[in-house]
């Protein structure tokens, strides 16, 4: 089975095409800047496992015309991976917001159609996008299959004492204000690999203590028990939690109708303010990219090294308050571009966590070059695990798609 897997952004769509048995990928790639100025800068990156690459410039004002595209690529004779369209039996999409409604992936009809656009009041920035990319499918595949595989379903297991927040009930009720989540496809696919590693180690699973910590321009850290979601650090939006690319994270709610009233700024230009121009790029003053800020943090620069201490320390924050709501602990996984690549933010998380029985190998934390396999940075004595998991959301969402079909399930 060929299943293409699909993920809108704002401006641009990410694909990879898997072959379901034996379990690869075929060819992944990116179309970029779509829409942004009419899309008449967009370009479409397309790379076959092989390594081969090719890019193509071309405008792209929508996204149907971007899937365009990437069909032309994945079927060109030169450098694509199928024949021919028909061999496309099956499309998974990324959606990054199901409400209360999905707790589980599910085959896209119509009514799943209008629940998704339901919740772009809630994703105004994704949920829009996810749309588009499945009705340009639907014009391009019209007789394939497509799967919506949400964003939020996995944190859907999170009890009502640790998603409600502390406003009138009727604002839960009414306006569905409540802790989502988002990054659950990334934490599920994490949480499926620590499982069995600790199984390994003799942890079964229903026992099984999990922090999840997903690091990389946007952030969050999930307590996972027995297998199960049961805390996440984002809320209501991708806002809340930890310091991020350019959101702010935790915050005094307080702080938005001061602003609102001290420097006369709007609604809107709050929520760009906390969105867009805060967190490592507000604080340090020099960039979003992690990267960026640790060569100024060579070079000096005071603010930046502040960054680094404030995202740091809400990482290691947050992994002490889910043990403790999980009465313990029995790994601490690393996911994403900083949590795969960054051994500093590593150590720095768990450095002052050795009460928790995490015990850091500070040679095998420091050798990783990025590995595609799981690795264990602890100490061969250490009770609890540190792992480093490399995330795959896009091989999730491909296994739910085959498994939703009744088809051979990825291994």
């Amino acid at each position: 089975m060929i299943v293409l897997v699909i993920n809108c952004g704002s401006s641009s769509v990410k694909y990879e095409i898997f072959q379901t048995q034996p379990e690869k990928s075929l060819a992944s790639g990116l179309a970029d800047r779509v829409a942004v100025n009419g899309g008449q800068q967009a370009a479409l990156t397309h790379q076959r496992s092989s390594g081969q690459i090719h890019r193509r410039e071309a405008e792209m004002p929508t996204y149907e015309v971007a899937l365009s595209y990437i069909v032309k690529a994945i079927t060109d004779p030169d450098y694509g991976v199928v024949g021919s369209l028909e061999e496309i039996e099956a499309v998974g999409h990324r959606v990054v917001h199901g409400g209360e409604r999905f707790s589980a992936s599910v085959l896209i009809d119509e009514e799943v159609l209008a629940a998704i656009a339901e919740f772009c009041e809630l994703a105004p920035l994704h949920n829009p996008a996810n749309l588009e990319g499945i009705y340009a499918c639907q014009k391009h595949l019209p007789d394939v299959p497509q799967v919506a595989v949400f964003d939020t379903a996995f944190h859907q297991t999170i009890p009502p004492h640790a998603f409600i927040y502390g406003l009138p009930y009727e604002f839960y009720q009414e306006q569905g204000i409540r802790r989502y989540g988002f990054h659950g496809t990334s934490h599920r696919y994490i949480t499926l690999r620590a499982t069995e590693i600790l199984k390994r180690r003799g942890v079964a699973p229903q026992d099984q203590r999990l922090v999840t910590c997903h690091l990389g321009n946007g952030c969050s850290i999930t307590a996972v028990k027995g297998g199960k979601s049961v805390d996440t650090s984002l809320g209501f939006t991708p806002l809340e939690g930890l310091l991020m690319g350019t959101r702010c994270g935790d915050l005094d709610p307080a702080i938005v109708p001061y602003l609102i009233s001290e420097l006369d700024l709007s609604a809107e230009q709050v929520d760009d303010l906390l969105n867009t121009r805060s967190g490592l790029l507000g604080v340090s003053g020099v960039s979003s990219d992690m990267r960026d800020v640790w060569a100024a943090v060579t070079a000096g620069n005071r603010r930046a090294r502040l960054a680094v201490d404030i995202f740091c320390y809400r990482i290691e924050k947050y992994i002490g308050a889910y043990a403790a709501v999980m009465g313990g602990l029995d790994a601490v996984v690393f996911t994403a571009g900083i949590g795969e690549n960054d051994p500093e933010v590593r150590r720095r998380a768990v450095a002052g966590l050795q009460h928790l029985g995490l015990y850091l190998d500070k040679t095998a934390n420091e050798d990783l070059s990025l590995n595609v396999q799981p690795v264990d940075i602890s100490t061969p004595d250490s009770p609890a695990r540190i792992l480093v998991i490399p995330t795959d959301e896009e091989l999730m969402i491909a296994r739910d798609t085959a498994a939703l079909l009744h088809t051979d399930h990825l291994s």
